[in-house]
């Protein structure tokens, strides 16, 4: 963790999955929209390095996750991302359950 994160490691302590904090600029950066097994999401840069899924076709306007880094990452691997993170989803409540 420490060669991603130069810091202690600890990480966000308020940090919270699949809420994405609203930064400065954002809305300035172009976004790429992808459809996965008929699921629709938009990818955007983040100032990390990574990149922000926000699922459009969700239960939850803004709902999401992010990876990081993703420098460069192919599309078959955003694809990969992306069925990664509905697979956890609860059908029932279109969200990750905490465990």
């Amino acid at each position: 963790m420490k060669a991603i994160y130069p810091d202690s490691g600890d990480g966000d302590s308020e940090a919270v999955p699949g809420l994405q904090p609203e930064s400065a600029g954002a809305a300035d950066v172009a976004s790429r929209i992808l459809e996965v097994d008929g699921e629709v999401f938009a990818l955007r840069p983040d100032e990390f390095g990574g990149t922000g899924y926000t699922w459009l076709s969700g239960p939850d306007p803004g709902y999401g996750f992010g990876v990081s880094p993703t420098p460069d990452l192919p599309v078959d691997e955003h694809i990969e991302n992306i069925r990664g993170f509905l697979a956890l989803v609860d059908p029932a409540t279109g969200h990750i359950e905490d465990d």
